[in-house]
């Protein structure tokens, strides 16, 4: 049964998931307010919604209680990484900062449930991953992959958190890649570019979820105050090689020992700055998420697969945008 929240909160309320999410989120009966919190003004206008432009590692207590907010959900994260050890410890700082911030603010202003939208990076790229990967997979993120590594650190964060208050529900989503015509974040701009490199003999599976898809999920989760980690990801997979078909990249294939050897020699010249040499384990070894977990929970069915879900990206006018 449903139990509807009377007003929700969602920090990084401007960014790709959130503003899909709040316009998901206006169209539910029994919510009655909206919280939004960003650095940025919101994407567009949103009915009953409380805007607050503000970094959520200042204290944001005193907006949840004043409009009463019971569940909370955390999309605040900066996913770019940094350019040398010392800006990606900072932006690792900033992002556990955050989060901290959230948590102590949500138990002062008495929010009964937090969802966090994670990655399944947690996971790591690794030649011995089962496929697929369950809920209850051993989290082994790469250290030299950030984006998975700071998801993993903030997951360890939420644990600690629900054993000192038990009485506040935690839901942690474990998302593949979220794409659709509307996606131009920094990770596709990173991922989707005019030449992908690959390794000889290895054509990986891929998983996305649809934008849509995606806030479909989080309004469930929030309006049944489900706890508990799921993974999130579109029916199917896109193989590497198909992928690069599908996006008119041009595929190169190396042998393994060149092709970690280029990426990191172009990555110490600053050449590029998207990946160190680890990065090709992300497009090596397969990351493929069992959901039914979630099915079972929820009862949801993706109306969007993993190729539908990349067709809609590759056919957008955003492909490439600004990424060459």
């Amino acid at each position: 049964m449903e139990q509807s929240p009377k007003s929700v909160a969602v920090t990084g309320a401007s960014g790709y998931v959130g503003a899909r999410l709040l316009r998901k989120l206006e169209e539910e009966e029994g919510i009655s307010k909206l919280v939004a919190f960003d650095t940025l003004p919101p994407v567009a206008p949103i009915r009953n919604m409380a805007a607050y432009r503000k970094d959520v590692t200042v204290p944001i207590d005193e907006a949840l209680a004043h409009h009463n907010v019971s569940t909370l959900v955390h999309l605040a994260f900066i996913s770019r990484r940094g350019r040398n050890r010392r800006e990606v410890e900072s932006i690792r700082q900033a992002n556990l900062d955050a989060l901290s911030a959230v948590l102590e603010s949500c138990a002062r202003a008495g929010v009964n449930h937090i969802v966090y939208l994670s990655s399944h990076t947690v996971y790591g790229a690794h030649a011995d991953n089962p496929i697929p990967l369950t809920d209850a997979a051993p989290l082994r993120p790469l250290p030299d992959f950030p984006y998975g590594y700071d998801k993993f650190l903030s997951e360890q964060m939420l644990q600690e958190f629900q054993e000192t208050h038990p009485d506040i529900a935690v839901t942690i989503l474990r998302s593949c890649m979220v794409l659709g015509p509307s996606a131009g974040n920094y990770i596709t701009k990173a991922f989707f570019r005019p030449w992908l490199l690959g390794v000889l003999d290895y054509n990986p599976p891929l998983q996305f979820v649809y934008e849509d898809d995606l806030a479909r999920v989080l309004t469930i989760v929030v309006k049944r105050s489900l706890p508990g980690v799921y993974n999130v990801a579109g029916d199917g997979v896109v193989f590497y090689r198909e992928l690069a078909e599908i996006i008119k990249s041009k595929l190169i294939n190396l042998p393994a020992f060149l092709a970690y050897g280029l990426v990191q020699l172009t990555w110490n010249l600053h050449i590029q700055r998207e990946s160190t040499a680890s990065g090709l384990d992300l497009v090596r070894y397969p990351m493929v998420l069992s959901t039914g977990k979630l099915n079972k929970a929820t009862g949801y069915r993706f109306w969007h697969t993993s190729l539908e879900t990349l067709s809609a990206f590759a056919n957008s006018s955003l492909l490439y945008q600004d990424s060459a």
